[in-house]
Formats: C-alpha cells, structure tokens, sequence
C-alpha cells in the first residue's frame, strides 16, 4: 500500500466517484446547474405575475388556465408587506410555478411588453410631429399629407398659441392640446 492510497474508502465514494442513481452514464439528465437556473427563471416569472395589476392578472390567469393553488398563493403574495413573508410566498410561487408550462404565460407577458414598447414609439412620434409643427412652417402640409382627415383650421390655431406660448414662457396648455389633437388623429386614423 502506498501513502497516497490512504485508508480505504469503508462504503463512501469521493464526489468524483459518485454516479447518480437515476442517471446512467451517457444519459442527458440536466445537470444541477441546470436544474436550478430553470427554477430561479419559474421564479422571476411567479414574481413578474405578482407584480401584474389585478386586470391583466385575471385576464392572463383565465387565457393560460393557471392552477387555483397558484392563482391563491400569488393573490395572497400580493397582499403581504413584511419583506421576510413576502420572499417566502414569492418562493412559493415559484415552486407552484414548476409544476406549469411557462410558454404561453411567457408569451403573454412578451405581447404586453411588445405592446407597451410600440405605445411608447409611437407616443415619441408623436412628440416629434408636435415639435416640427412648432419649428417648421410647411410640416402642417406634410402631416396633411399623412393623415387627410386633419382639422387645418383647428391645427393653425392650436400651433400659432402654442409658439406664442413658448416665445412667453407661459404654461404650456396649447402645447399640450396640440399633443392630445395628434394622438386623437392618429388614433382615428389606425
């Protein structure tokens, strides 16, 4: 016997040695870090359900047919406030949230969030036509151009009181007014 043999290993493996039982060699079991990324994901998601307000809640609970055991644990996680019980629900629901397919809750989620980013592109087109009809004198022909059922007269007005606004540094109200007129157009026009 040698010295770097040691005493012999009575009924222990090393970790090197240990062979999962459930696991046979070759097998494409995930592996532990797997395993565990793919829960900590479950419970971001559980969490991002908690955080929807009650509307979109119930509308996503009934399109996704979620469990009523999950739907209780997230509605009562909502209500907790002490930071301990809240993280302890929040991993609740992330445990309830294995045992469901995430697919359509993820899809769901990305639709809204795809919605709101279309919302906030076109909110900032907006902002721009505003701000060019204010600088550019011709850009009331080209947003004619583009939406035919424009109020000229009523857009003239609202654009000559905004700039007369700004030039007196006073409230912004036609400024505004201008805003809400151009995303009625737009509205009227989609």
């Amino acid at each position: 016997m040698s010295p770097t043999d040691g005493p012999p290993l009575l009924g222990r493996r090393r970790a090197s040695e240990r062979v999962h039982p459930a696991a046979a060699p070759g097998d494409d079991a995930p592996s532990k870090t797997q395993r565990k990324a793919e829960m900590h994901a479950r419970q971001d998601l559980g969490e991002a359900l908690v955080a929807l307000d009650a509307g979109r809640f119930a509308e996503l609970a009934a399109e996704t047919a979620l469990p009523e055991r999950l739907v209780d644990a997230i509605v009562a996680a909502r209500g907790i406030t002490a930071w301990g019980g809240r993280k302890r629900q929040l991993q609740y629901v992330g445990k309830l949230m294995r045992s469901v397919d995430p697919a359509p809750i993820e899809r769901r989620l990305d639709a809204w969030a795809q919605g709101h980013a279309m919302d906030t592109a076109q909110q900032h087109a907006l902002e721009r036509w505003r701000d060019r009809l204010l600088v550019e004198p011709e850009a009331l022909d080209a947003l004619a151009a583009q939406y035919p059922t424009l109020d000229r007269p009523r857009f003239r007005s609202l654009i000559a009181k905004a700039r007369t606004e700004r030039e007196r540094a006073s409230p912004p109200h036609a400024y505004r007014e201008l805003f809400r007129e151009l995303k009625a157009l737009a509205a009227a026009d989609s």
